[in-house]
């Protein structure tokens, strides 16, 4: 697989959180349109009080451009990018009126500060990832891992993580799954991916090789393709049948790969919970089974 959509791949529809969208594509847009995601990123407020035309000032480029930058985030037109900016800045408001903690994380930030920016952005980028996963890609998702044979998980670094965490939580109830943060192991086991196996790709900007090649081949072996990234318009969404969106907000202490693996894990658990739900009696059979046996062990140690 080279390019191009793969046949009935599903990924989410028009963003719940448009801020959150912006940051999600904004390294793939071109330079006049990273100018207009920049400003909707650092002042929402701005755009929705703006005509296009005043818009097409502030930010120095053409109404045409705005419109296509609107479209590209998942939105008909300028009109409904303002509408939807506009409804994220008053939840966001009646949520939180009186921001005590501000901004950014910086090096001279007392410990009450960073704890208090941590929570509170790794809260929005949770709330951010469960907005915008679509339950019925969800339950497709489910579906797929339930009649597969086998189940790969790719993901290197961070990602690396978070795959090794979704490879044992569907081990533990029956699934024969395996991570792989290496290429070349993973892309011996992904060659040998049969039709109705699942292959799970984990990458934030969606672009990594040693995530991206593998989901390539298994996709290639008839496996279906599952991506979990930050990016809904990368590589990997295009090689996955099956694509959902992590939200992580990139701060100068915390990359875009650190800053996502809590939205990443988020997704993971729903997908494992959705599973064992439609598995109820063999996963709890092997979740008993598996702590018996760990409960065991710890008496006899």
């Amino acid at each position: 697989m080279t390019g191009g959509r793969v046949p009935g791949a599903t990924t989410p529809a028009q963003p719940a959180n448009p801020v959150a969208a912006v940051r999600a594509v904004l390294p793939s847009l071109t330079p006049a349109a990273q100018t207009i995601a920049r400003i909707i990123l650092s002042d929402p407020e701005l755009v929705v009080r703006s005509t296009i035309t005043e818009f097409s000032a502030v930010s120095g480029t053409s109404e045409a451009t705005i419109v296509r930058t609107a479209r590209v985030l998942g939105f008909s037109g300028y009109s409904q990018l303002r509408f939807a900016l506009a409804a994220a800045v008053a939840k966001e408001q009646a949520r939180e009126p009186d921001r005590l903690v501000p901004g950014d994380l910086g090096p001279d930030d007392p410990l009450t500060d960073v704890i208090a920016k941590v929570a509170r952005s790794e809260a929005e980028a949770l709330a951010d990832t469960a907005a915008q996963l679509d339950p019925v890609l969800l339950g497709r998702v489910v579906t797929a891992i339930a009649a597969a044979r086998r189940v790969d998980v790719y993901g290197v670094a961070a990602s690396g993580l978070v795959a090794a965490d979704m490879s044992q939580k569907l081990l533990r109830i029956g699934v024969s799954s395996h991570p792989f943060a290496d290429a070349h192991l993973a892309l011996t086991s992904a060659a040998l991916l049969r039709p109705g196996d699942v292959a799970v790709a984990i990458s934030c900007s969606g672009e990594t090789p040693d995530v991206l090649v593998p989901a390539r081949t298994a996709a290639e072996a008839g496996a279906v393709v599952v991506g979990i990234t930050n990016n809904p318009r990368s590589s990997l969404a295009e090689v996955a049948h099956h694509t959902m969106v992590s939200a992580g907000r990139e701060t100068a202490f915390r990359p875009g790969a650190l800053a996502s693996r809590i939205s990443q894990l988020l997704i993971v658990d729903c997908v494992f919970v959705g599973l064992a739900q439609r598995t109820y009696d063999t996963a709890s059979a092997a979740i008993h089974a598996t702590r018996e046996a760990t409960n065991r062990y710890r008496h006899r140690s």
